[in-house]
């Protein structure tokens, strides 16, 4: 059969894994399934661009698959026919005149007001420098929304504690302000305060590791990855979900998309864009769990 030879043909002449194999495999027999299903003297050489539609809107409608799963079936399908047309088998690959569906847009995953309020609560129990210094990057990745990378790179100099303002690098160099408020200048102050007591003074660096030398990316992340776990249960819990918090944050309390994109450095309106859908996702699950008929 045409399907077992093309499977033969990737393992002996491609080379491919044991499991990519079983998996084309698969594929091609739930697809053969299906247009047997629909007229049974149909053949993979009589199998057109029609049949291959209705078989990826069965697979979004009927089995509620994946865009990326079903894109991935299509993937096989393409490879197959792209076989049987070299081997002379058909003279035309049906899959060219199909388009896949396009990517689901995945939403930034973010923590909950009430959870930030709850974390921020139990760092402030914490008087330890660790705590100190694990404190002020919670509440400065929350209350500014920059990036890990940016963070990382702040020096004492780009705190203004006069004007409230932080100097931030971006990508490509490029610099913004981000203006900051009491809470803020108080829990950096508290860090400052901390750090001299425990390592005097002369650094490059704003924050500082418990061993006296700058935090890394590594060391970043299992500190924010910790302290999210203990508040919540979003599946992501890296410096860049408190980015995604913030803009939540102020998008919901009322900030215009503008203002946003400047605080956050996106240079296209549409990457910020993205947070308004989040907050209807939010909006829809308020609706659903208040409202008595929704």
């Amino acid at each position: 059969m045409l399907n077992e030879q093309f499977l033969d043909y990737f393992k002996s002449e491609k080379n491919c894994s044991e499991q990519t194999i079983r998996s084309y495999g698969h594929d091609l027999k739930e697809f053969e399934e299906f247009f047997k299903s629909l007229d049974d003297t149909l053949t993979w050489t009589t199998v057109d661009e029609t049949v291959i539609r209705e078989w990826i809107i069965y697979l979004l409608d009927g089995r509620k698959m994946k865009h990326s799963s079903v894109n991935r079936k299509l993937s096989t399908l393409r490879s197959f026919y792209h076989y049987l047309v070299k081997r002379q088998a058909i003279g035309e690959n049906p899959t060219m005149r199909v388009t896949g569906p396009k990517r689901e847009k995945v939403l930034p995953a973010f923590v909950r007001t009430k959870e930030m309020d709850e974390l921020i609560a139990m760092l402030d129990t914490d008087t330890t420098y660790e705590g100190r210094l694990n404190r002020a990057i919670i509440i400065t990745l929350y209350l500014t929304g920059i990036r890990q990378a940016e963070l990382l790179s702040l020096t004492d100099n780009d705190i203004d504690f006069g004007s409230k303002q932080i100097k931030v690098t971006g990508k490509r160099d490029k610099q913004r302000i981000i203006p900051f408020g009491p809470e803020l200048e108080t829990c950096i102050r508290d860090y400052l305060d901390a750090r001299y007591t425990e390592f005097g003074q002369g650094f490059d660096h704003l924050f500082i590791n418990p061993k006296g030398r700058p935090l890394n990316p590594r060391q970043l992340w299992g500190i924010v990855n910790e302290k999210l776990t203990a508040v919540t249960t979003t599946y992501k819990r890296s410096p860049h979900v408190l980015r995604h918090t913030f803009a939540t944050a102020m998008l919901n309390n009322g900030a215009d998309l503008v203002s946003i994109q400047k605080l956050l450095g996106h240079t296209n309106l549409n990457t910020t864009q993205v947070y308004t859908h989040v907050s209807f996702e939010e909006l829809k699950k308020t609706y659903q769990s208040a409202h008595p008929r929704s």
